[in-house]
Order: C-alpha cells, then sequence, then structure tokens
C-alpha cells in the first residue's frame, strides 16, 4: 500500500491499490504515469467529500438540533407543531446515511478485516442512536437521540477532514522507479542499429549505449569501455570504470565512452525491477499496522456493546420493563462514543503536522510519526545523507614551479567544463568559487576510461586518471596520495605532470552533532553504504558510529534492517537514493532525505526538508511530545465515560439518580473543549535549533 493516510481512507482506496500495487512494476509506462494521477486525483476527491459531506450535514443539523426536546428544555424555549417529530425523524435519516455513510462503510471494511477499530465505534453509536430515536418517533416510549446522532457525524466528518488534510498524500514511489528506466534502446541486428522498445528486447541480443546516455537493460559488456555512474542503484559515490565481460545494471548512466552490452535481464527479471518489487511487498505488509486511535476505539467498542448488552440484561433479569431496559441500553451505548475521541487525534496530527513542517521536518506517514518515540536504533546511508553526496575539492597542487596552484584549476576547468561526470561539476565549482577564469579548450577527445585531453593555449593538456600516469610509467608523487576517502585526478601538460587535484565526498558539517545527539538520547546509529570499505571505515570512524556496513546493494540494506528487526530493535533508517527504497520502506520509520532522490522521498514515512540529519533527534523527542498529548486527549475524551457510563447504565436508580441526557451533552462538551485546548499546547514543545 501506499503509506497511510488514515485507516478510513486506506479503506477507501482498497480498490485502486488492488490494481495498483499487488501486480509488481508496470510495463506500460503511459498506464503507470495516468494510474498515478488517479491517486492524487482520488486523495484530493476524499477529502473534498468529507467537507461537502461535513457541511451538508452541519445546515440539516441546526434544524435538528432546534426541533429536539432535549435542546428546547435545556434553553427553554418550545416549538411543538404536528409533524415536527416526523421532519426531525427525516433529517436524521438523511444526516445518517449522508454524513455517515464512510462509517458504515468503514465498518463493514474493519469487520471483514476482523480489525474492529475507530469506524465500528462510530457506526455502533449512530446505529443505536438512530434506530432507538426512529422506534420512539414510531410509537416507543423513551428519549430520542437524533440530536446526538447528528453532532457525533459532524464532529467525526470535521475531524476525518482535519487529518486527511495534515497527512501528505499518497505515495507515487513505484511510478517513479518505473520512470528510472529508459523506454527505448539501441538494437545491433547485423550492424544495423536500430532503436526499439526496451520490452521487446530478449536475451542475449546486443545493446548500443552511447556516451552519457541511461543503461536499458541488466547486461555484459561485450566491447567498449567507459566509467558508469551507479550511485543511484549501488549508493557508490564515484563512478565506475567497466570494461568487456563486465556486469551492467538497467538504470544506471553511462560515461565518456561507448559501450556494447548483451542482454541479460529484462522486464520483471531487470534489477530495478526487483527492486520495485521489495518496495511494494514492503509497503503493503506495513500498512497492515493499525493506528493508535484505531486500537483504542476497538476497547471502546468492547466496552460500549459489554456495557450496553449488560445493562439491557440486568434491568430485564431485575424485572424492569423492556422499554425502560432498552432506554438505559442506547443511553449507555451513545455516551460510551465520546464526541471528544473524534477530535482528540485529528487535533494533534494536524498541529504536530504544521509544527514539524515549519521544522524542516515533513510527515507523510502518521503511524510511523507515532511509533518514532520508540525508535532504538538509526541506519543511515552514507553517500547524501551524512555526507553532502557531491564530490568537492579537498586540495589542488601545483607538481611545477612554471605554474601555480591556480593555474592547474584553471587548465583543468578548460577541459571539464563541458563533462557532466559528478568529477567534473566538483572543479567547476571551485573555479566559480575562486572566480577563475578558464581558456578554450580545442581538439577536444575522451582517453575512454582513463580521462579527457584537449589544446589550451597551444598546450597538450590531459586530466586522467593515476591508472593513466602508472601506464606512461610517470611516478607519482607521495604528496598526491593521502586520504583514502579521496579520488584523485593528474593534469598533465606537454607529456610532463604538473599538478594534482583530489576530491572526496565530504561528511556534512551537521553530521557529526547529529550523531552525538543521538547517541545521547541513548540510539544506537549504523551507516550502511554501498561505497567500498576502505571510504565507510574512515567516515564511520570519524564520526564514532556504533557500525557500518559496507559495499552493500539495495536487498542487502534490507536484509541489515530486517536482521536488526528480528533482534529486538526499533529501527529508522535515514536515505536519499533508489538504492535506499527498499530499506525505507521496511524499516519502521523511513526517513528521506530532502535533498536526495524522489524515489526516497516518495517511499519514506517521514522527509528531512533541510537535508540536517540534526533534525532526526528533533523527530523522536518531538514525537515522544506528540505522543503524550494523544494519550492525554484520550484520557479526556474518555475520562467522562468514567462517571456517564455507570449513571447512564442506571447504577444508583434505587437512590433516584439517573443521568440525564442533559448533564451527558454538558460532559461531552467540556470534555471536547479541553481536548481542543491541549492539543494547542503542543505548539509550545520546543525543536531542537539549528
Amino acid at each position: 500500500m501506499k503509506k497511510h493516510e488514515t485507516h478510513e481512507m486506506h479503506e477507501m482506496h482498497k480498490m485502486h491499490e488492488a490494481d495498483d500495487h499487488s501486480h509488481g512494476p508496470r510495463k506500460n509506462q503511459q498506464h503507470n504515469e495516468h494510474n498515478s494521477h488517479d491517486h492524487s486525483g482520488h486523495h484530493a476527491m476524499m477529502i473534498k467529500d468529507f467537507r461537502k459531506r461535513f457541511w451538508i450535514s452541519l445546515i440539516a443539523t441546526i434544524p435538528i438540533l432546534v426541533l429536539s426536546p432535549l435542546i428546547q428544555s435545556l434553553l427553554g424555549y418550545s416549538i411543538t407543531f404536528y409533524y415536527s417529530s416526523y421532519i426531525l425523524f427525516a433529517l436524521s435519516v438523511f444526516v445518517y446515511f449522508y454524513g455517515g455513510w464512510p462509517f458504515l462503510t468503514g465498518f463493514v471494511d474493519e469487520l471483514k478485516k476482523k480489525q474492529p477499530g475507530m469506524m465500528t465505534l462510530i457506526a455502533v453509536a449512530i446505529t443505536v442512536a438512530f434506530g432507538y430515536s426512529s422506534a420512539t418517533t414510531f410509537g416507543l416510549e423513551g428519549k430520542k437521540f437524533f440530536w446526538e446522532l447528528a453532532t457525533l457525524i459532524d464532529i467525526m466528518l470535521i475531524g476525518h477532514w482535519i487529518e486527511m488534510k495534515s497527512v501528505m498524500g499518497a505515495s507515487r514511489s513505484l511510478q517513479k522507479l518505473v520512470e528510472m528506466m529508459p523506454s527505448e534502446a539501441h538494437l545491433i541486428k547485423d550492424e544495423d542499429v536500430r532503436d526499439v522498445k526496451v520490452g521487446e528486447l530478449k536475451k542475449d541480443e546486443v545493446v548500443l549505449v552511447r556516451p552519457g546516455e541511461k543503461i536499458p537493460v541488466d547486461g555484459i559488456i561485450i566491447e567498449g569501455e567507459s566509467s558508469v555512474n551507479e550511485s543511484m542503484v549501488t549508493g557508490e559515490s564515484k563512478p565506475v570504470k567497466k570494461g568487456a565481460d563486465e556486469k551492467v545494471i538497467g538504470g544506471t548512466i553511462n560515461g565518456n565512452g561507448s559501450l556494447k552490452v548483451q542482454v541479460q535481464q529484462v522486464g520483471d527479471e531487470a534489477y530495478l525491477s526487483k527492486v520495485i518489487n521489495m518496495v511494494s511487498e514492503a509497503q503493503s505488509k506495513k500498512s497492515k499496522t493499525q493506528h493508535l486511535a484505531d486500537r483504542i476505539a476497538f476497547w471502546l467498542t468492547i466496552v460500549a456493546l459489554t456495557m450496553g448488552f449488560g445493562t439491557l440484561s440486568t434491568w430485564l433479569i431485575i424485572g424492569k420493563p423492556f422499554v425502560f431496559a432498552l432506554e438505559r441500553m442506547a443511553s449507555v451505548m451513545v455516551i460510551t462514543c465520546p464526541h471528544a475521541l473524534g477530535l482528540a487525534v485529528p487535533l494533534v496530527v494536524a498541529i504536530s503536522t504544521s509544527v514539524s513542517a515549519r521544522n524542516g521536518l515533513l510527515i507523510r506517514n502518521r503511524t510511523a510519526f507515532e511509533n518514532s518515540r520508540k525508535i532504538s536504533l538509526l541506519a543511515f546511508d552514507k553517500t547524501g545523507t551524512l555526507t553532502k553526496g557531491n564530490f568537492g575539492i579537498t586540495r589542488f597542487r601545483s607538481l611545477n614551479n612554471n605554474y601555480n596552484d591556480k593555474e592547474i584549476l584553471r587548465f583543468a576547468g578548460a577541459l571539464e567544463t563541458k563533462s557532466e561526470h559528478p568529477l567534473a561539476i566538483g572543479i567547476m565549482d571551485k573555479i566559480k568559487q575562486e572566480d577563475i577564469e578558464i581558456p578554450k579548450a580545442e581538439n577536444f577527445n575522451a582517453i575512454t576510461g582513463k580521462g579527457i585531453e584537449a589544446d589550451v593555449e597551444n598546450k597538450k593538456v590531459k586530466v586522467v586518471s593515476p591508472g593513466y600516469v602508472k601506464e606512461q610509467n610517470i611516478e607519482i608523487p607521495e604528496e598526491a596520495n593521502q586520504n583514502e576517502q579521496e579520488t584523485v585526478v593528474f593534469v598533465i601538460i606537454d607529456n610532463e605532470l604538473v599538478g594534482f587535484i583530489a576530491m572526496a565526498d565530504e561528511i556534512r558539517p551537521e553530521s557529526y552533532e547529529a550523531v552525538k545527539i543521538l547517541k545521547s538520547i541513548g540510539l544506537k546509529v549504523y551507516m550502511m553504504t554501498g561505497d567500498n570499505e576502505k571510504v565507510a571505515k574512515s567516515v564511520s570512524d570519524e564520526l564514532n558510529l556504533d557500525g557500518y556496513y559496507a559495499g552493500v546493494l539495495p536487498d542487502q540494506k534490507l536484509d541489515r534492517i530486517k536482521e536488526f528487526q528480528q533482534a529486538g530493535e526499533f529501527v529508522a533508517m535515514t536515505g536519499d537514493g533508489i538504492n535506499d527504497a527498499p530499506a525505507l520502506a521496511t524499516a519502521d520509520v523511513g526517513i528521506a532525505v530532502g535533498s536526495g532522490t524522489d524515489v526516497a522521498a516518495e517511499t519514506a514515512d517521514i522527509i528531512l526538508v533541510n537535508s540536517n540529519p540534526k533534525d532526526i533527534a528533533s523527530l523522536v523527542i518531538f514525537g515522544k511530545e506528540t505522543y503524550k498529548k494523544m494519550i492525554q486527549n484520550f484520557v479526556w475524551a474518555t475520562s467522562y465515560n468514567l462517571i456517564a457510563i455507570p449513571l447512564a447504565a442506571g447504577v444508583l436508580y434505587s437512590k433516584g439518580v439517573l443521568i440525564n441526557p442533559a448533564l451527558g451533552a454538558v460532559l461531552m462538551s467540556l470534555s471536547t473543549v479541553i481536548v481542543a485546548i491541549n492539543a494547542q499546547l503542543l505548539k509550545r514543545k520546543m525543536i531542537i535549533k539549528h
């Protein structure tokens, strides 16, 4: 399932979801995109539907209140005419069926799933009120509960409307993943190259991948050399050099060389398709978790039914008339469903969602946010989460007296200005910072898999890898090989090594403090990365983490999360890439970094807008405060039952004390006001400032 909106939204989405997720990845992308628009449209339609039902029911409630005998006696006026009780009945029929429809259908769905919750509680209360009051309209002795029926439906409708608006819309993660895959490939047949749909390719056919293109299939290189950017799939921060007989993954980006690739896996067998399936499975499992409100409503339903039927049978055994016993039973069951309960959670959710959003936390899944207080272990992705995720220059030096340090950057920039390579982007960023003007390069040429060369100011300039330098038997000075996290490129002018540029994916400055705060509140902090052992170890040591896993692929990240969970940990996963999506979906709480890919954001429960790991500590602390408020509100929303239910059941009847429905109404209104005020106090809770 997509991430939770509310329990009832989940029910109403069911028809769509059966179509949307259960069959794994789609082959037809257009259908997929159409479906996704369907979902966001469906979400908006539901909010609109609740809003419309609320306003129309509210308008119908006004004459119900005006005509209700109880309200008339409370306010000291009298309006009666020949058909007044039938008009009251007709209006109540409309509110019961029109306003109560989402709750009645939700009740049926909850029963089918054997998970009675909020829908069951509301449906039982409004049905008892409606049934009993209808009977009194047509001759049964007793009081009418039409006004309670109408106000209960109104309050529940507004509660659900508030909640839906506050929790973000449905997830489109699977569509995003499908979009990663190119739809066409260049098929080589008898020395001819023609474009075909990826879905039409067969095993062992050969495709051409031009420089800068996405690789369309999982396969093996049979000709050519290039560097391939696999970061979105493996998390490896730097492009990987690939040549003949090496595997490539569909959806990754080819660098500056042409490749001929023999098709190995297509369709459902392809790696990215398997990732899509992992995400889909994890999400559908997670959607089974019940909201806190539903769990409490389940127990209240049992109390209402037990007390209601207990009251009826007790009075009948004592020998009271059936009509008297029935009225006591109806009073108990209507009172048990507190109006305040309908607002207790939605108000807290709406306020906590808006306070969080102002502090850089977008909550997409309410259940995960409710559970964030339980987090015991936090697993971070490295690239783009604990680190900046882009290559920045850490050092650049001239190794030749004829050129100063900045000239090394200047010549390198002349060549790199045309390149889309992550290393090139890092070099160009530094040149902008240093305000260096770059000369024009001519006769540009790629040295396949090893670097680039061009003529600049009548000099032959090359920017190359350490491998190329060694091949030319040029000695690499000691200072060019310092840090295990760094990638070093060399600048050669007229066949002489003149300088080097060292680059690394830098650790975010805020990561240091984030880890410190998280450990201080008792959390275990681990890192999982597709990057190599050396880089992973140096980042883990520098941040003083509890442990790390290097070289892990998406399915292995998912396995690690499951291992942590089996060991009894309540796991939060933080990541930013496609490679993190299955783990984000499987973790108890999935947290995406805002600067990451859409796929990560769509799969996560919570998004860190500012990409600041320190916000996770805020999340855990604020999650605890929100949970406290919810519990307080539940206590307030249900505590008047402790007084009202026994009195409504007639415990003190022998002493002449039988609860007046008017007193029930006052207690009910009071608890609703207290809940609303208490929810507002959540705004005062501070979040860790940056």
